[in-house]
């Protein structure tokens, strides 16, 4: 009885859509959520498979951060085997609540920042200032990384070079 009421829920949202301009593909899908706790520090994912059988991965505590798309799921269970084991280091640090806190506020900030632009039209010389400001953060995170320890050696950075 549930299937039935998720299934014409599925067809009056996939309706809804169409009549908002979407090509919408309803698939059957395995989704599906992991859990860590490690030493009381959480850690979490989600996974779907979608219609190419691609799997899309998400780190979504202790902060959201989509991961990327992945050939199969045992590339999926290897990423996830790394970036834990990153987590069992950096928990050592006595710097991860304020990264973590850091991590969380840096979302917000792009949550802000897509209003602004969706909701504002920002003069040229701000949406400069702007771009400006993060060319300048990105400077100062590779300053730091010059000048920091460099303490997890199992795999290379991906976005810090």
């Amino acid at each position: 009885m549930r299937n039935k009421y998720i299934n014409a829920e599925i067809m009056q949202q996939s309706m809804k859509l169409k009549q908002m301009g979407a090509d919408v593909t309803v698939i059957n899908s395995k989704l599906c959520y992991i859990s860590f706790d490690i030493s009381g520090f959480k850690v979490s994912y989600v996974y779907n498979v979608n219609k190419k059988g691609r799997y899309f991965l998400e780190r979504i505590k202790p902060y959201p951060l989509p991961l990327r798309e992945f050939e199969n799921e045992d590339d999926v269970i290897e990423i996830i085997n790394v970036d834990l084991s990153q987590f069992r280091n950096a928990i050592k640090s006595h710097n991860i609540d304020k990264f973590i806190t850091i991590a969380r506020k840096l979302d917000s900030v792009f949550h802000k920042f897509e209003d602004l632009f969706l909701y504002y039209n920002l003069p040229e010389e701000e949406t400069q200032r702007l771009y400006d400001e993060i060319l300048a953060f990105e400077k100062d995170m590779e300053n730091i990384k010059e000048s920091s320890e460099r303490i997890y050696h199992d795999k290379d950075p991906e976005y810090l070079k």
